[in-house]
């Protein structure tokens, strides 16, 4: 079996975590730049991951705080899909990654850094994303600051969802 090393996400490990929930309190804050949310549907809203995997590492979260995944009412589940497909679109276009990594962890035990608001990871990836730097220097290579990866994808998202509207 392969093993699979981050160590570079000691950071947001080990740092104190904010009080509140981030799916519940980022959307509300005053400069959604500053608080990484790119943009919110009817039910759902997309943030910036503010310790990324790779470049665009999005996060999709139904805006009613929810743990439970089968919980979601229809519409809600509905407009969560439809907000991931919006994404996966925008950040093919915007990165023109290989392919991405799609993920949800339910619950602490499955990994949830959030375990009580559901939500899920979209992570692009390009051959050769991974290299020796994360394993033997303990460094993760992100090559866009992360507000720069917001500047590009912010007018993407507001235009597709105004479109939608």
């Amino acid at each position: 079996m392969n093993q699979l090393w981050a160590p570079w996400r000691m950071a947001y490990i080990a740092e104190e975590k904010p009080a509140g929930c981030i799916f519940c309190e980022k959307p509300k804050g005053k400069d959604p730049r500053a608080e990484l949310v790119l943009a919110q549907s009817v039910h759902s809203m997309v943030m910036l991951n503010k310790y990324p995997y790779n470049n665009g590492h999005l996060l999709i979260a139904p805006k009613r705080h929810e743990k439970m995944f089968a919980a979601l009412p229809d519409v809600e589940y509905r407009d969560l899909g439809e907000l991931l497909k919006l994404s996966l679109d925008i950040l093919a276009r915007a990165f023109t990654p290989g392919g991405f990594n799609i993920g949800m962890n339910l619950g602490r035990t499955a990994g949830a850094g959030v375990e009580d608001h559901l939500h899920w990871h979209i992570v692009p990836r390009w051959d050769g994303d991974t290299n020796f730097m994360p394993v033997l220097a303990e460094t993760r290579v992100i090559p866009e600051h992360l507000l720069n990866n917001y500047d590009r994808l912010s007018p993407m998202f507001l235009q597709a969802i105004a479109a939608n509207a």
